[in-house]
């Protein structure tokens, strides 16, 4: 809340009451954004959010939560003051529309779009984001003005892909259009960062007793020491950052024929015999990086749909499931790496 009082006017803040019905009520669609130090987070941002199915932001569409719905509807982009003027907000909020169009693409997400209103001056912050300007808007809170803009989450894009370059070489890419500068397809070419090692649960002394680590607000209950990353050894995507998923033993699941074998998926036991999961909660949002199958018929006659975990980047998997439009996200310990 500090953050937010001090980075508004006094008729432009929301209230305790209105911060803690939306924290109650779309928590999945808080973000925030931490600096640590010293061994410890501390927050200096965040953006939140609640959900409507009315395209437009009105009062109404403002001041309720309506679950399961198609139009994101920001209410916060806060950056403490002394964190100001150096990129976290852009930053912050690249990576909320970033988590909202993966949640729509590969979870049980329906999201269309993402509506917010702002002061005329902050309209170059939002459109570096990829929002469009709409205009004066009807809502009145505060003094001044407030002006709507969105962000079409549904829309489909045409011409090239950035995926699509790769695809050609460079002849055919310059006859698409003006030759490429000097180097440039080379740079394409190189990876976009630096892989972690990723280790296997296997190469731990001590097994899941290394990888654990207790939650010092919750007792009883254990979390993932690091974070778990794409087992594969040439992708090591982060998918999930350490103190994110719980640890659970819990009955295994069989996520792919029997007569299947991909050698860098440890096989899991037959299934009522349990085995280690790291249970995540409750939206797609909580991965830093996951992708999902279609649904998949349960082997068991009544039982809800099931769609499998998947690295995002590398399409590696199963590594995990979840029941279809479910709240629980189910990694197997075994199927991810660790960045120890």
């Amino acid at each position: 809340m500090l953050i937010n009082t001090a980075g508004y006017p006094p008729d432009e803040a929301a209230s305790f009451e209105s911060f803690s019905h939306r924290q109650s009520q779309a928590g999945d669609l808080f973000l925030g954004a931490y600096l640590n130090a010293s061994g410890s987070r501390e927050l200096i941002g965040y953006t939140c959010s609640t959900l409507s199915s009315a395209e437009t932001l009105t009062h109404e569409s403002m001041s309720k939560h309506v679950p399961n719905s198609s139009s994101v509807c920001i209410h916060s982009v806060c950056v403490a003051l002394s964190h100001r003027r150096k990129g976290v907000g852009l930053r912050l909020l690249k990576e909320y529309v970033s988590r909202l169009e993966a949640a729509r693409k590969n979870g049980p997400e329906s999201y269309d779009r993402i509506l917010l209103i702002t002061h005329e001056e902050l309209r170059p912050f939002y459109e570096k984001a990829g929002f469009e300007w709409l205009g004066k808007s009807n809502v009145v809170h505060g003094s001044k003005p407030w002006y709507g803009m969105s962000k079409n989450l549904a829309s489909k894009t045409s011409g090239i892909r950035a995926e699509d370059v790769s695809a050609f070489p460079p002849a055919q890419v310059e006859s698409r259009g003006q030759q490429l500068p000097p180097g440039l397809w080379e740079a394409l070419q190189r990876p976009s960062r630096n892989r972690p090692t990723t280790q296997l649960i296997s190469t731990f002394r001590n097994g899941i007793a290394d990888i654990i680590s207790p939650d010092p607000d919750r007792q009883g209950v254990s979390t993932n020491k690091f974070d778990l990353l794409c087992p594969r050894p040439d992708c090591g995507s982060v998918i999930l950052k350490e103190g994110a998923g719980k640890w659970v033993e819990r009955a295994s699941v069989q996520m792919e024929p029997a007569d299947i074998n991909n050698p860098l998926l440890p096989s899991l036991p037959t299934p009522p015999e349990t085995t280690q999961w790291w249970l995540i909660t409750p939206s797609p949002m909580a991965f830093e990086n996951i992708g999902f199958t279609r649904p998949i018929v349960a082997q068991n006659p009544g039982d809800p749909k099931m769609k499998l975990l998947t690295c995002a980047e590398c399409d590696l998997g199963p590594l995990g499931w979840s029941e279809e439009g479910g709240s629980e996200f189910w990694l197997a310990c075994s199927r991810v790496g660790y960045k120890a």
